[in-house]
Order: structure tokens, then sequence, then C-alpha cells
């Protein structure tokens, strides 16, 4: 299920309970495109910013699926306006 966040829909979100000491994750999948262009997305497009009240570290998880290459991945800490 996608939540409504910002200007869209962000593909994951992972909200640990507020006495765990873990990060919170925002997460865009795509198929064949860039990590860079989905992590610009996740930023251009505020999906973080639904959870600004969120007390712990937020991580904005990017990652790209490419059928000849795997995997790529980027990841970036949120830094709290």
């Amino acid at each position: 299920m996608q939540l409504p966040s910002g200007k869209g829909f962000a593909d994951i979100v992972y909200l640990p309970k507020r006495e765990v000491d873990k990060p919170a994750l925002v997460v865009e999948l795509k198929w064949n495109k860039s990590v860079n262009g989905a992590i610009n997305q996740i930023k251009e497009r505020q999906y973080a910013s639904w959870i600004q009240g969120y007390t712990g570290n937020i991580l904005l998880v990017a990652i790209n699926y490419d059928e000849r290459k795997g995997h790529t991945c980027v990841i970036e800490e949120w830094l709290k306006e």
C-alpha cells in the first residue's frame, strides 16, 4: 500500500515504535531508472514531510532494479526543517 505524503505517494514507509532506537524509512522503488532520480523524487515531492514530527532519524532510500545490472541503492539521512 502506498501512503500519501507531500505531493505524491511514497512506495514504502517504515515507522518503528518510538521507544525503539531505529530510523524511520521512506523508500522509493524504480525499475530500469536512476537511483539519483528516485532520491530527488522523494525530496521534490516532500514524501518525508508528513513524518517530520517523528522524534528519531529519518532515512530516504532509493532502490532501482535493473534487468542487466541487478540493483542499486542510495540512502540519505533527511534533515528535518
